[in-house]
């Protein structure tokens, strides 16, 4: 069977296939897409016999099919001819179903009612002569005379509705002012007419009724009803159309949160602007991006995601108004449309509520979570005359959000658009960049700023563009992090540095420690470990000389986690250090249980250093704890003389920063090997 007609539930397939009712499905192209068995049985003929055929073979052609999926139904009756010769008769009745482009066709078996109806005209419809015959088949015959008597009704009929024969048939149209209770079944003896009865029992039974005038042997005139139970008919059409509806609604909305999802909400952001232009008010576009949620997916599983993005849609929907609509585009991203604004600081307002209602934290499964959000927002017409457009700058002015920190929002401006091509542009040079290996890796020296000793050197990334030339980490790193190229880059840095520094070793040169960045999408990988040894091995670096750092940040995303690798990585005997100490949000009790060496002082307080009395509070704190935890310190960033002696007074002695050098290549850190550094 062809799967263009997805019978989703199971118990629907069953009941179309074990109903009394052929099933057929066409397309435009007269193709038939679907048969069920009982049709393949009527006709005699194998599924895929049928399904190779076309249409035609049931006098259908385009005309007629572009009539029904022009809503207008068919009921047509046709004479076939089964496979071994045999004639019988079918009633075809097709109507729209799936959607515009396929129709379904109900087909009856009406031989035993035709040869009836054939043996009555024959005979004058002589009632008597074949009332054996009429009495087994399983069609209703019902037949009133001019006075409205019922004079017969077979045995089926009195199995549907009871006998009532000789009683009088009321009914309004006849004069009389009762009706009875086959007054649905008078009306259609009135007028000659085809019409589908549906009393009103618990059974919910359904009779297609067809109505005509006899003359009876004497000259009299009677009026016979032939009635068919189409009840398992009506019963494969109504699953059919809830399934049409159920697809319907799924295709326009997202399975997990019942938001409208991105065709919908296109198709309501294009009302919403056909109504601006008769309202003359402004429509706001907000495009919603959850920060960190990733790494909560990552971490906690998509079962907790999925929760997170549920509450996020409860919560989303408590500020909106009824004209509004918020939809899900997929994964961590949401927009929202804003209908009936004065002014577009209206939409600066919702912008704040939804920030303010997002950083609340979350809890699920017994888990306190925390993220935040980055918005972008655009106006019609202010910024936009088209959805794309629309679309196109919120997200742009998203982006700009998150440039600007996260957690905050941002109107879209014309800059922005240049911004992002920018960065689209930059995304295609840096998978270049990777493939044709364009990055190369500087070292920057760590010293003992008692003597001036070379301790040990950091390893960092440079970009050497072969148009823009040397390109600095922080127009290309956040990038590379937030696409995930992060980690080709990373591993690339450390198997270079280390097989350098290993090379270093062995010309008989001291550089001490190599420290290297980890970021969070390493941390996290569940092959780091391997990948790590692999490296050791293949480059014949000693653990101990290898320096892992990792910012506090990165730690606190997932400390667990963090703890179970950084665990794994120390017990190699490679040292650790946390990277940026004091901009995160690490608690003590998380770092005393981190197996770490080395805490490093972040710049931004080293700048201000010794004049500034919070810098000063901040580093002595630092230091004084690194003491207390029996860990080594150091400070980045230093530039002066007059910093590095501060640092060096309170007992941070390993010095990082201009003072000594800026990163450079290895060529030039072999001069310093060489050399040393100047007392």
């Amino acid at each position: 069977m062809k799967d263009i007609i997805n019978f989703k539930n199971e118990w629907a397939s069953q009941l179309i296939n074990s109903s009394h009712i052929g099933a057929l499905v066409v397309d435009k192209e007269l193709r038939i897409l679907y048969v069920n068995t009982h049709l393949c049985e009527m006709l005699g003929r194998d599924e895929a016999e049928i399904l190779e055929s076309n249409a035609s073979i049931f006098y259908l052609d385009k005309e007629i099919i572009s009539s029904i999926l022009n809503a207008k139904p068919l009921d047509v009756e046709h004479q076939f001819r089964k496979k071994d010769g045999t004639l019988f008769w079918l009633n075809i009745s097709g109507e729209l179903i799936a959607n515009e482009e396929k129709v379904l066709f109900s087909i009856m078996d009406i031989t035993e009612q035709k040869i009836a109806q054939g043996k009555l005209e024959e005979n004058n419809y002589n009632f008597e002569q074949y009332l054996d015959a009429i009495d087994k088949i399983d069609i209703g015959i019902f037949v009133v005379d001019e006075d409205y008597r019922v004079r017969y009704m077979n045995n089926t009929m009195v199995k549907w509705f009871g006998d009532q024969t000789n009683t009088i048939c009321y009914s309004s149209v006849a004069g009389l002012s009762e009706p009875c209770s086959y007054c649905k079944l008078s009306e259609v003896i009135q007028e000659n007419k085809k019409a589908i009865y549906e009393p009103s029992t618990p059974d919910g039974q359904s009779f297609e009724i067809v109505a005509t005038s006899i003359k009876n042997s004497d000259g009299t005139t009677s009026k016979m009803e032939v009635i068919r139970n189409i009840s398992a008919k009506k019963a494969v059409e109504n699953s059919l159309i809830e399934q049409k509806d159920e697809f319907n609604y799924l295709a326009h909305h997202d399975t997990l949160t019942g938001l409208p999802n991105k065709l919908l909400f296109n198709d309501r952001l294009h009302q919403g602007m056909k109504k601006v232009k008769l309202t003359h008010s402004i429509l706001a576009l907000v495009f919603i991006d959850l920060d960190r949620f990733k790494e909560i997916n990552d971490s906690l599983g998509h079962d907790t995601g999925d929760k997170v993005l549920i509450e996020v849609t409860s919560r989303l929907n408590t500020i909106l108004k009824e004209q509004d609509t918020v939809a899900r585009f997929g994964g961590d991203e949401f927009a929202i449309i804003l209908e009936d604004l004065s002014l577009p600081e209206d939409a600066a307002v919702v912008a704040r509520d939804i920030l303010k209602l997002l950083a609340k934290p979350f809890s699920i499964d017994g888990n306190t979570l925390y993220i935040s959000s980055s918005i972008g927002v655009s106006l019609y017409p202010n910024d936009g005359d088209n959805e794309a457009d629309l679309l196109k700058f919120a997200d742009s002015a998203m982006y700009k959000a998150k440039d600007e920190g996260r957690n905050n929002f941002q109107f879209y401006t014309p800059e922005m658009t240049v911004l992002a091509l920018q960065k689209v542009l930059m995304e295609v040079s840096l998978r270049q960049a990777i493939e044709n290996r364009e990055f190369v890796v500087y070292f920057q020296p760590q010293v003992d700023g008692r003597d001036n000793k070379l301790v040990g050197m950091e390893a960092l990334v440079r970009w050497k563009h072969p148009a823009m030339g040397l390109i600095p980490p922080a127009q290309f790193i956040p990038l590379a992090e937030s696409t995930g190229l992060i980690v080709e880059i990373d591993r690339f840095v450390m198997k270079e540095s280390m097989k350098q520094f290993s090379q270093w070793y062995k010309e008989g040169y001291n550089p001490g420690t190599l420290a290297m960045n980890l970021t969070v999408k390493q941390l996290h990988s569940e092959n780091f470990l391997e990948i790590l040894k692999n490296l050791i091995e293949i480059t014949g670096t000693e653990c101990k000389n290898i320096e892992l750092e990792v910012t506090e940040g990165e730690i606190m995303k997932n400390p667990e986690v963090a703890i179970r690798v950084l665990k794994g990585i120390s017990e190699l005997g490679i040292e650790l250090a946390i990277d940026d100490f004091g901009t995160g949000y690490s608690s003590l009790a998380y770092l005393k249980r981190l197996p770490i060496n080395k805490l490093k002082i972040d710049q931004s307080f080293v700048r201000e250093l010794p004049e500034d009395e919070e810098d000063v509070a901040i580093a002595q704190a630092v230091i004084a704890l690194g003491k207390s935890l029996n860990l080594n310190v150091i400070a980045e960033g230093v530039e002066t003389e007059a910093q590095r002696d501060f640092l060096v007074a309170q007992g941070c002695n390993h010095i990082q920063g201009y003072y000594y050098s800026r990163p450079v290549p290895a060529d030039e850190m072999r001069e310093i090997l060489i050399n040393g550094f100047p007392n």
